[in-house]
């Protein structure tokens, strides 16, 4: 238990509206916490995002405190307390799993070890144990305002280590998803994965294939929003997580003769951190358009190898690569669809003739596939480069000069028109 005096953490950081729910458990007769991130956060000098509350009042008894409270989730209950567009999570004290059957409506587990249900409660001093990294194990009391570590987390927030709390090899059995919070809490907080952490993340990398495909995809998110998404794929890929969430992907990034593809894949995210860095917007539509773009390429030009025309090829690799990685990262369909266009813009580009640079530039993802031509250049593919210096120079010209630019094209961009046959001359009769 470390006193207000020495941890220096003041209710001033905190959320009003995280204040109001630790007061409001509080007179209600329970006990309550700040816990986790946000008490990481501040002791690094980062402003926290969310403020999590845990109490030893269960989510139905949370619900009777708040009339703003709505319960979540199977797999973990949770309260989620609404002030607008903030929410306060608000979860229960997780205690230990019984072995026998009493607790099979609260507790499930996989056969390779994942928690499929967790809804065990416990003492604060068991819910520490069920963290899974020590520098979330933090839990400040609004009773007395001190912080009790019961993990070793301060020391290792000052030594910069992400350690997990237990077993690693059993706790990312339980949550297959801590290998990738393992690594995106390392770069986004600049720290070390400790070696017996990140020894079994390999070897146990298969695991995510157990993991909801939809979850998969938050996460990823979450890798590739952060303002580190460079760093975190390069670190996916040496701990082999990276094929378990882009399998067709990662094959075709393996190949020694691969090293455009490399390139432009950790171009687009060196690109992406830039944008978020600098407070620029970034859609996750282009993200995912890069990285299926490569496995939509080969299959198209497998498909024509077997006959089919091209635009058909083109259309049936698509379907077929967004179907097989929604197996491993299911991608919103609201995502989809603006990663659709941008591929389709791509085969539109070179057709600039009449109205259709026009028309072509006022398309809602021209914008977005505009910058995916300029990252195909940037890794480069020179044999684009003129496409997009063309597109840059017309993207900048007035009217005029765009109607000038189209005409300078000469017939380049232009359909070849079937030439008209003459209609056969009737033989004269004698």
């Amino acid at each position: 238990m470390i006193p207000r005096s020495e941890h220096g953490i003041s209710r001033k950081q905190f959320s009003p509206n995280a204040i109001k729910v630790l007061y409001r458990l509080k007179d209600g007769g329970y006990d309550a916490y700040l816990v986790g991130g946000c008490i990481r956060d501040i002791m690094l000098g980062i402003e926290p995002k969310d403020f999590d509350v845990v109490t030893n009042a269960t989510p139905e008894q949370i619900k009777k405190l708040f009339r703003n409270c709505r319960l979540i989730g199977r797999r973990f209950r949770l309260a989620h307390i609404v002030f607008g567009r903030e929410v306060i999570e608000v979860a229960t004290m997780r205690g230990h799993h019984q072995s026998d059957d009493s607790c099979a409506t609260t507790s499930q587990a996989s056969e390779h070890g994942q928690l499929l249900r967790d809804n065990v409660y416990g003492s604060i001093e068991e819910d520490a144990e069920r963290r899974d990294f020590t520098i979330n194990a933090l839990y400040y009391s609004i009773n007395d305002f001190t912080l009790r570590d019961f993990a070793g987390g301060v020391e290792d927030i000052k030594a910069r280590k992400i350690e997990l709390i237990g077993d690693p090899e059993t706790r990312y059995r339980e949550d297959p998803v801590r290998m990738l919070r393992a690594i995106r809490f390392a770069t986004k907080l600049d720290m070390e994965i400790a070696p017996q952490t990140r020894a079994p993340i390999k070897a146990l990398s298969p695991l995510l294939g157990h993991i909801p495909a939809a979850r998969l995809f938050e996460e990823t998110l979450k890798l590739f929003l952060n303002g580190k998404a460079e760093e975190n794929f390069l670190q996916m890929r040496e701990y082999g997580l990276f094929s378990q969430l882009f399998p067709a992907l990662d094959k075709i990034l393996s190949r020694p003769e691969s090293e455009f593809e490399r390139r432009f894949i950790q171009q687009m995210f060196a690109n992406t951190d830039s944008r978020i860095n600098a407070n620029k917007k970034v859609t996750p539509a282009f993200i995912y358009a890069a990285l299926l773009w490569f496995p939509i390429l080969e299959k198209s030009q497998a498909l024509a190898a077997d006959g089919m025309n091209e635009y058909d090829a083109f259309m049936q690799a698509i379907n077929h690569v967004l179907a097989e990685n929604a197996k491993h990262v299911a991608v919103p369909k609201r995502f989809t669809l603006g990663a659709r266009d941008i591929w389709h813009i791509q085969q539109r580009l070179d057709k600039r003739s009449g109205q259709r640079a026009y028309r072509l530039s006022l398309q809602p993802r021209f914008k977005a596939a505009y910058d995916f031509l300029l990252l195909r250049v940037e890794s480069g593919e020179q044999d684009q480069s003129e496409l997009a210096a063309w597109w840059t120079d017309y993207l900048k010209s007035d009217v005029n000069g765009q109607k000038e630019m189209v005409r300078n094209l000469g017939n380049q961009g232009k359909p070849k028109r079937r030439p008209r046959r003459k209609p056969k001359r009737k033989p004269k009769e004698d």
